[in-house]
């Protein structure tokens, strides 16, 4: 699934430390999509969804108070890249949950997962460095 390596470090230790949680929710949410004794995952897939969007917004603020506080010239156009993310996270339909949850958190964690490590090899990258 998706596991933290030092490919992902930006250098800046707050920022490593929160993008590490981030991989961690998406690790419990993937550990509860292939845990079999647990056939209703409803009430646990909100609550890994909801922390996550929550982790997000404190993370995503975190990050872009430091691109302000280094100059980062593409501070506008990685906060729109921030926006996005909690927009989609926030449109998820939990009524999509109840007909098919095991296909639904999958499709959500591949989501995830693409756009977390894309994001930090990506764009974080791009401020690594610049203080």
């Amino acid at each position: 699934m998706i596991t933290w390596k030092e490919d992902f470090s930006v250098g800046v230790k707050e920022i490593d430390e929160q993008h590490r949680q981030l991989f961690t929710i998406a690790g419990r949410a993937y550990e509860l999509l292939r845990n079999d004794l647990q056939t209703d995952k409803y009430d646990g897939i909100i609550e890994i969804l909801e922390e996550l969007k929550e982790y997000a917004i404190y993370h995503f603020k975190f990050e872009e108070d430091y691109m302000a506080s280094i100059n980062y010239g593409k501070f506008l156009s990685h906060k729109v890249l921030h926006d996005d993310f909690i927009e989609k996270v926030g449109g998820i339909d939990m009524r999509q949950l109840d007909d098919n949850q095991g296909q639904y958190l999958m499709g959500i964690l591949e989501f995830v997962v693409k756009w977390i490590e894309g994001h930090i090899l990506g764009q974080d990258k791009k401020y690594a460095g610049l203080e």
